[in-house]
This record gives structure tokens, sequence and C-alpha cells, in this order.
């Protein structure tokens, strides 16, 4: 233990400004996301921008790639969330997958991670190439979700952040490591306090019926 705890401490130490600026910002969205607040989307590009440039650098193309897909899908997500047709609610409403949906998402998994590993054995040189591509694909199927507010994106992000606490770590990320064990807890609660969020709605659909 005291080798790891040695170089936590040293990885912190070493932390550039940064990547405390993209932590800070990541944790927040994080936080708004779970609060269903609109937040979630500017504090969530801060992040994923500076994201970019650090997995670049740290030769996490993979990473930079869902980051600047992050960006994106923060823009579509920002729009998608406030686009209702209710003019007594200012968001749309947390949902379930439907089974077609479902297909989708799995579909979308599956073909991310083809896709990357593909890319990541054949033209770059990751050291990481498979480890990589499997954070990525949950991460870019968790987005997805979370852009159309589906419950069900906070499986894809548990996922992703307890298989990104290790690699971040053996990256030297040492910060973003720590980063990602507070995304596990907060996307743990995240799930709970949608699911509360869907139930009120579904008791008040039926109560309108």
């Amino acid at each position: 233990m005291q080798p790891i705890f040695e170089a936590f401490v040293e990885g912190v130490r070493l932390t550039s400004t940064l990547e405390w600026i993209a932590v800070i910002t990541g944790i927040l969205s994080v936080w708004y996301s779970m609060k269903e607040n609109i937040l979630v989307y500017p504090t969530g590009i801060v992040s994923v921008l500076i994201y970019v440039y650090i997995a670049f650098n740290y030769r996490l193309y993979a990473d930079m790639g869902v980051n600047f897909y992050y960006f994106v899908m923060s823009v579509y997500g920002w729009y998608h969330w406030t686009n209702t047709n209710d003019e007594a609610k200012d968001q749309i409403p947390v949902t379930r997958n439907s089974a077609k949906e479902w297909m989708w998402t799995l579909a979308l998994m599956v073909a991310s991670f083809g896709i990357l590993v593909f890319v990541l054995f054949n033209f770059t040189d990751s050291d990481v190439p498979v480890w990589d591509a499997t954070t990525t694909s949950f991460a870019i199927t968790g987005m997805w979700l979370m852009a159309r507010k589906k419950i069900e994106n906070w499986y894809a992000w548990i996922l992703t952040d307890l298989i990104s606490i290790p690699l971040y770590f053996y990256k030297g990320l040492v910060l973003t490591s720590v980063q990602f064990t507070v995304f596990t807890v907060l996307a743990t609660a995240g799930y709970f306090a949608w699911k509360k969020s869907l139930d009120q709605s579904r008791s008040i659909t039926s109560v309108n019926a």
C-alpha cells in the first residue's frame, strides 16, 4: 500500500492546472446531471475540451476522440433536454429505453468498440488499445443515452468509471483516477435520483390518465 500511496501523493503534486480545472468541472457536470440541472452541459463542455488536449498528450487517442464526441453530444443534449412541448416544464422527463432503443444502444456499443479496437491497433501507438476502447465504447453509449435523458445512461457510466479508475492511474493521471472514483459514487447516486424522478413522472401520468 505504501508505494501506491506515495505514487498517489506524487501524482497529485504533479497535476497540472488544466487537469485540476478539467476534474473540477467534470465532477460539477456529473453532479448537475444527477440533479437534472441543465448546467450539466456548460460545465461538461469545459471539462471535455480540456480532456481532448490532455488525452492527446498521453496517447489516449480513443479517449481524445470520445471527449470530442462528448462535446458534440453536450450541444445536442443541451438542445434536446430543453426542447419540450409542455410550456409548464423547462425540460423533458426521464424515460427508459424501449426494446427497439435497447437494440440501437447495444449496436452502438458493439460497433464503437469494434471500430476503436481496429483503429487503435492499426493506426496509433496506443499501449492500451483494448482497455482504451472498452472505456470509450461504454462512454459513447452513456453520453448518447444521457443526451436522450434515458435512465440507462447511468449503467454505462458506472461501468465506464470502474474501468477508467485503474486505466488513468496506470497512465500517471492520478487526480483523474480519483475523479473517476468520485464519478462512480455520483453515477450510482444519479441512477437512484433519476429513478425517483421517473417513478414520480409515471405516477403523475397515471393520475392524469
